[in-house]
């Protein structure tokens, strides 16, 4: 217990320092000095900030404040402030300059006007969405919107915005969503993402250039070297500008991203030739001694026709030893561990052992690189052959869909209930599980979110719109980013959805006769929308349903549906979902032995805080 505490401790420090609590108590105050300053300078003729009662002592009740969400709940730390609709007057609301934690401000349809400050930059950075459509904002859009660089959503329209539009806008590389329509705005348009379309500019007075019809000559004439100047300038210093904030933003938290020269090929390989020498620490007796000159002649110096997989935990080489022993070996992605702290991970990880996930043989520390050894998997992933490139492949048949199923859930269950330390994978998806020779599933990736940076685990994926795989992460987590088993079996609903529609999370179109019933979304959004057992039905694959099985791919569905419930505590525990589908498998005899431990009712508080939060 003592050791679950420190570990308890040790995680509870990596989050303060992700949320850039340095000061928690100070922090907590700014942000109740925040929403203070806000109510006074709202105007609310419909009263609906009353319930902004200040002076409670109770940790976190301004989390409780209508259009108010926090880090935790129990924290007095603002995430965002939503208030769409709620017809509350006067300017921009200088005082959000305090909730120095905010991500996403939205004041659409409201009754604010005036100009908005031309260094809005300083007062919401590290904003991902600022949406003030449908408000009497006037004057011109600031250029130092464009130094708030984590922006996914920038919404002006139905406003009375005048001038140009700051063709710095586009080093918002991140931009998805944006819309000036609906102003009065003249002049060319920046070059912005190739998603926005033309409706994002509809009704101004004058504006031109792609995707709107090109600029006309007397207006390229006149303005074009105005205008190319203007551009080039402003994008040179607003670029020194984002550099050098960025660079003590990070600095400040010594948190700093490395920049790899060649972030597509191997020249970070190449520059470790002079460490050749170094050992590879094995956990695998069987395994022969091996050093980083092994592993660089195994994959051709990590070239990267190597790379057999890719995501946010880092890239997945495919090496072959001189003995003809294939192993997996993973370049951890920009880990700011120390090599004492990466040591003592790795020793712990190299204990966590089951059937059903994948073999970790060993690693190797050399300079700043972390390389993880893994025992090869030879039928790849699971998403690779649910959704293979080659049309001539043959689809995977219903009982081989079903015993990937309990074997991932099995080991899953296991890390969640059983596992010493307690893991939560957080990263959840078909890809993570790869298939053995027999087709065996195995699950990769567990136990790497400790090894990352706390800015790479959680804000950069949040500041993307997303975290993990997307189609997978669960809804809570983008109001919390608090790490559950529940999100878990979220994550894990939705492969059980992948496996019985053969459908790919991300995105699906679904186009019928009638166009209102036409679909464009994400599996699980699809899944929902279905009503009744005869609609659900036709979701599943029909190439499954030979061999009177259609009742057993049923019951899987009815259990995916019940995992991917928007209320995490309405979900089953992974457990139970193991046992769900180790019932319906029953008559197949896929499963051994149960290896898995599952937790009292009354150890139900000291198992969550066991939990490792693991990528």
């Amino acid at each position: 217990m003592v050791v679950t505490r420190l570990v308890s401790v040790f995680f509870v420090g990596n989050c303060l320092l992700l949320l850039f609590c340095s000061g928690l108590s100070n922090a907590s105050e700014a942000d109740i000095a925040c929403l203070k300053t806000l109510k006074e300078q709202f105007k609310d003729p419909n009263g609906y900030l009353s319930n902004w009662v200040f002076g409670n002592s109770t940790p976190g009740y301004i989390c409780k404040f209508s259009g108010v969400s926090c880090w935790h709940d129990d924290e007095n730390r603002v995430l965002s402030i939503k208030l769409p609709g709620y017809g509350v007057g006067g300017e921009f609301p200088r005082g959000v300059k305090e909730c120095t934690s905010l991500t996403a401000l939205d004041l659409s349809k409201n009754n604010l006007s005036g100009t908005l400050p031309t260094d809005i930059s300083s007062f919401i950075g590290l904003a991902t969405t600022l949406d003030l459509s449908y408000n009497g904002f006037s004057g011109e859009i600031p250029v130092s919107v464009s130094n708030i660089s984590f922006l996914n959503t920038l919404m002006l329209n139905d406003n009375r915005f005048t001038g140009q539009i700051p063709p710095q806008l586009a080093l918002l590389g991140r931009l998805k969503k944006f819309s000036v329509a609906n102003n009065l705005l003249t002049g060319p348009v920046p070059n912005l993402n190739s998603t926005i379309t033309q409706e994002s500019y509809d009704n101004n007075l004058g504006l031109c250039g792609k995707p709107l019809d090109p600029c006309s000559d007397g207006t390229s004439k006149s303005r074009g070297k105005v205008i190319v100047i203007a551009a080039a300038g402003g994008v040179t210093g607003a670029a020194i500008i984002v550099g050098i904030g960025l660079f003590i933003y990070f600095r400040r938290f010594a948190v700093v991203r490395k920049k790899d020269d060649d972030p597509e090929g191997n020249k970070w390989a190449k520059d470790l030739k002079t460490q050749k020498g170094i050992k590879v620490s094995m956990f695998e007796k069987s395994v022969s001694k091996m050093k980083l000159s092994d592993l660089m002649r195994a994959t051709n110096e990590f070239n990267k026709d190597n790379i057999i997989g890719s995501g946010r935990t880092g890239a997945m080489y495919k090496g072959v030893l001189e003995d003809g022993t294939a192993l997996m070996i993973k370049r951890l992605q920009d880990s700011q561990h120390s090599e004492k702290e990466f040591i003592s991970e790795m020793m712990t990880l190299g204990t966590v052992k089951h059937r059903n996930l994948v073999p970790l043989l060993g690693f190797c520390v050399a300079k700043k690189e972390r390389l993880l050894i893994y025992e090869y998997m030879l039928q790849g992933s699971l998403y690779d052959n649910l959704h293979p490139t080659d049309e001539a492949s043959k689809p995977m048949d219903w009982p081989l869909r079903l015993k990937i199923a309990i074997g991932a859930a099995k080991g899953f269950a296991w890390l969640h209930h059983s596992c010493n330390p307690r893991i939560i994978h957080r990263n959840i998806s078909s890809k993570c599980i790869l298939l053995s020779a027999d087709f065996e599933p195995k699950i990769s990736d567990f136990g790497l979110a400790r090894l990352m940076n706390p800015v790479d685990t959680h804000l950069s994926t949040f500041v993307n719109g997303e975290f993990g795989e997307f189609g997978y992460v669960a809804p809570e987590y983008t109001r919390t980013l608090v790490a559950t088993p529940k999100g878990d079996v979220y994550s894990f609903g939705v492969v059980l959805l992948e496996l019985v529609t053969s459908e790919i999370p991300t995105s699906i179109t679904k186009v019928s006769e009638s166009e209102e019933e036409s679909f464009k979304g994400n599996l699980v959004e699809w899944i929902t929308k279905l009503s009744g057992e005869s609609k659900l039905r036709d979701a599943m694959d029909k190439s499954l349903l030979i061999n009177g099985v259609d009742e057993e791919v049923f019951r899987v569905l009815k259990v995916a549906c019940n995992c991917v419930l928007s209320a995490a505590k309405e979900r089953p525990t992974m457990f139970e979902v193991y046992q769900f589908l180790r019932a319906i498998g029953e008559s197949y005899h896929f499963t051994t032995e149960d290896d898995i431990l599952v937790p009292t009712e009354s150890g139900g508080a000291d198992f969550v805080e066991e939990l490792i939060v693991a990528r």
